[in-house]
């Protein structure tokens, strides 16, 4: 941990929330009309649309799954706020260019740049593990859950409303919120990582993915929690890849209502988050915390792959925001296993993970539902296969926990 007295850290602390918050909003506001962007260039065509969605989530995320293993070795070396400014610019450069896109290529092009300079919420992680003691990173990865959960709330209402005058309006909204949030960070954000904290050269062995993933396989515990958030990463996969399309095809959802609907979604995220993560971990321990969640998250999945109408389905994201508990309890038993200058590393290495999730994700899912179209089968089982990789998770999830990790 830094030297920095508490006042200090605590206002850092306050400064990296807002960053995150401000990410998020982004990066929420065009949820909503991305995938009715992509199906109006496709002629209005859903089965087209849903493939392509996939195709556009799967290259989003390789370019995270090749990028964030640099980005967080380069933080351990150089710190990480220049990692934090440099991604806040590249993506609200990047919205001004989708904003501007003529036709699908353009679009696609935006969104594999994109991927490339989303690196904030990893390199957000590891700033946390630095200003914060270990018995108390579960709860801080928390609240960083809820600033995630407040930039969902406000994202995907507001993107669903400009979304109802101009599928584009959303986008220059997302490149005001980043280059906004740059502007703060260049301002206000303090560096995290002290210079003789930091590593003496980049560690490039482990500023790639193969490199990253020997990380993960260093111990054995290590492993199995690497495992388990992968299956949690995969399973979250099928919210964004199915949510938008889902809920038009089977509800006749308009993006005012879904943006609406994320947004209670991230009101649920937001109160888990910030105000359960942190007593439910001090008082029930990270074992019964992750059972609970994982359970609340497939039972709140599958809730979604049966409702009969909008209204049920709407009743199930209370569970899905329980599963939230899960990620901070993980993420906070992972940095106990690796050192201070090894934070932005593990980050990187973690990230790696959902980048490797949101590369199948995207395809795997909407691929189901597709299928799901094309051959009148069950529409909601892709949420429904979700639910079952987070049985798996919990599996796995508890082994490790049974190996004192804690």
């Amino acid at each position: 941990m830094t030297s920095a007295p508490a006042p200090r850290r605590e206002a850092a602390f306050i400064f990296i929330l807002i960053t995150v918050a401000l990410d998020m909003l982004a990066l929420g506001v065009v949820i909503p009309v991305l995938p009715k962007l992509i199906a109006q260039f496709e002629g209005g065509d859903l089965k087209s649309a849903a493939r392509i969605v996939g195709l556009f989530g799967f290259a989003w995320a390789a370019m995270q799954f090749f990028f964030q293993p640099v980005l967080g070795a380069l933080s351990d070396h150089y710190g990480r706020r220049p990692v934090v400014l440099a991604s806040n610019l590249g993506l609200g450069l990047d919205y001004v260019f989708m904003a501007l896109a003529p036709s699908l290529p353009f679009l696609f092009v935006g969104r594999l740049i994109s991927g490339a300079t989303a690196a904030s919420v990893a390199t957000a992680n590891a700033y946390i593990s630095d200003i914060t003691p270990p018995e108390k990173r579960a709860g801080r990865f928390g609240l960083i859950g809820a600033a995630f959960g407040l930039g969902f709330i406000l994202g995907p209402a507001i993107g669903g409303a400009l979304g109802e005058y101009d599928l584009r309006f959303p986008f220059w909204a997302a490149a005001f919120f980043s280059l906004a949030n740059f502007a703060y960070g260049w301002f206000i954000l303090p560096e995290s990582l002290a210079p003789e904290k930091r590593t003496e050269k980049v560690v490039w062995r482990s500023a790639n993915v193969l490199g990253s993933f020997e990380f993960l396989r260093s111990q054995k515990t290590l492993s199995l929690f690497a495992a388990a958030l992968f299956l949690s990463y995969l399973a979250h996969e099928s919210l964004p890849a199915l949510f938008v399309l889902y809920t038009q095809s089977r509800y006749n959802w308009d993006p005012s209502t879904t943006g609406w609907a994320l947004a209670i979604v991230g009101i649920s995220q937001t109160v888990v988050s910030g105000g359960l993560v942190r007593p439910a971990v001090a008082r029930l321990g990270e074992k019964t915390t992750l059972t609970i969640a994982l359970v609340s998250g497939a039972l709140g999945l599958i809730a979604y792959a049966f409702a009969p109408t909008g209204a049920i389905f709407m009743a199930a994201p209370p569970l899905i925001a329980l599963w939230g508990m899960a990620n901070p309890s993980f993420q906070g038993l992972a940095t106990r296993l690796a050192g201070q200058s090894e934070q932005g590393r593990l980050q990187g290495a973690l990230g790696s993970l959902r980048g490797v999730s949101g590369m199948i994700g995207p395809l795997f899912f909407s691929q189901i539902f597709a299928a799901s179209l094309s051959f009148d089968l069950f529409i909601g089982a892709g949420y429904f296969v979700a639910g079952l990789l987070l049985a798996t998770s919990l599996f796995i999830g508890l082994k490790a926990i049974s190996r004192g990790a804690n």
